[in-house]
């Protein structure tokens, strides 16, 4: 094999390769024995079919078409070595020449990744938004627990907004039942629009045991689309009550005896969580400041497969709430064009941190130990509800474990940024990393609980 290699861009070459026809052999014996195992032909037994009658039946052509297939993926392989290239994403082949008998010509346009000169990592600088917490963030966490402690009591007035109310309901179309249209004691929160289009509206001021109808239009089954007229029936009437905001509350809905250190608790978690989103918001302006400082190109394959990816990932995700791309489309009010245009904005972002924690992680050669890499293997088996082996088996079949590998490289990479980027607040204060820290050693106590 004889090959060249052209710079395309700072991310981007193009490989040509030449394959004598002799170094195609043993792929070509390949073709004809595994062709040969799926050709059947009176008088020979099954993977002892002579290659002439193969030939003759399937064509020279196609046993030629499958060891070119196989042969092409290994050249470009040796090639990368020869050349030293380190290659991202898929290659873009074309066969330029080929004839029975003679060697084998084509290109390979393949992304490379580029040199980056690192600015200097002690020299970031970013400023964060101050931490404040205000009493009526507090009020609304106090809200929130009174909420999951509220009890129903049974009340003989009509339904208001926020009751609880138990219904019976019965949908028809011209006179007839719906399929599947009848429910009996249903419970439903009056306002919160969790059942049908206009029930809200028509139990407003219905008392225990009266009735009333209200049209909705049909979503799903042998009428969709058309207008059903819903009778429904109000069984009971329930207030939802708070418990008293007191000491014993606090005794209740936490292991806090007053209603002060209950408070207080919840403004520490508060705190906590923000202190957090301080550190991630530092994170994403010292990388934002990092690669617009070391002018790290994206490369356009890689980017454009990045892009697909994320939008495959967003309509199956679409389709596991039982929408589609365009209803998503029609709700955010946008164009398929700017969907385009904001995931390939951020593939491209994305694409350029990975390149720069790549590149840090090779000036500072950063190592993966087997049980950084297998504590990564486990964290990811458990949010797959999987088992650590199934899903380490898995990742190696789709060949993926070495994008894994690369991320926990990456991720430690970015450790190392962080440790040394100076970070304060809009006040002039200075941010540890403490809190993340903190909320990291809880996560891993958890996994190991676990």
């Amino acid at each position: 094999m004889k090959s060249t290699v052209e710079t395309l861009s700072p991310t981007r070459v193009r490989l040509a390769i030449e394959v004598p026809f002799v170094e195609l052999e043993p792929s070509l014996k390949k073709a004809y024995r595994e062709i040969g195992q799926q050709v059947q032909v009176p008088g020979f037994r099954r993977g002892k079919v002579p290659a002439a009658i193969i030939d003759q039946r399937v064509g020279r052509g196609t046993v030629l078409n499958e060891a070119v297939q196989e042969a092409i993926p290994q050249n470009i392989v040796a090639a990368v070595r020869e050349h030293d290239l380190k290659t991202l994403g898929r290659p873009e082949v074309e066969i330029t020449e080929f004839n029975d008998g003679d060697s084998l010509n084509f290109t390979a346009e393949v992304d490379v990744r580029p040199e980056i000169t690192l600015p200097d990592l002690d020299g970031v600088e970013v400023t964060v938004d101050e931490l404040q917490i205000d009493d009526s963030e507090i009020d609304e966490q106090v809200k929130n627990l009174r909420e999951r402690f509220a009890t129903l009591k049974t009340v003989e007035r009509a339904a208001a907004e926020g009751d609880y109310v138990q219904v019976d309901l019965n949908a028809t179309v011209d006179g007839v039942d719906v399929p599947g249209g009848s429910a009996t004691n249903i419970s439903h929160e009056v306002g919160s629009k969790q059942l049908l289009p206009g029930l809200d509206e028509a139990v407003v001021g219905l008392s225990a045991g009266e009735d009333t109808t209200f049209t909705t239009q049909l979503v799903g089954g042998d009428f969709a689309g058309r207008d059903a007229e819903v009778a429904v029936t109000v069984r009971t009437v329930k207030e939802k009550e708070l418990p008293e905001l007191n000491d014993e509350f606090a005794q209740l809905a936490s292991e806090f005896d007053t209603i002060e250190e209950l408070r207080s608790d919840l403004r520490e978690r508060v705190a906590r969580g923000k202190r957090v989103e301080q550190v991630y918001a530092a994170r994403d302006k010292a990388l934002e400041q990092l690669v617009a400082a070391a002018d790290v190109p994206a490369p356009e394959g890689v980017v454009r497969d990045e892009v697909q990816n994320r939008k495959q990932a967003m309509v199956d995700q679409l389709e596991r709430i039982g929408a589609s791309l365009e209803d998503y489309l029609s709700a955010e009010e946008k164009t398929e064009e700017q969907i385009d245009a904001e995931l390939t904005e951020a593939a491209t972002q994305g694409v350029k941190i990975q390149l720069l924690l790549d590149t840090v992680a090779d000036a500072e050669d950063v190592q993966v130990s087997d049980d950084e890499f297998g504590h990564e293997i486990v964290h990811r088996a458990q949010r797959a509800g999987m088992a650590p082996q199934q899903y380490y088996d898995q990742l190696v079949r789709s060949g993926a474990a070495g994008a894994v590998f690369g991320d926990v490289r990456r991720g430690k990479a970015l450790a190392s940024i962080m440790e040394r980027v100076k970070i304060k607040d809009s006040a002039g204060n200075e941010v540890t990393l403490d809190a993340l820290r903190a909320e990291g050693e809880q996560a891993h106590d958890h996994d190991h609980e676990h």
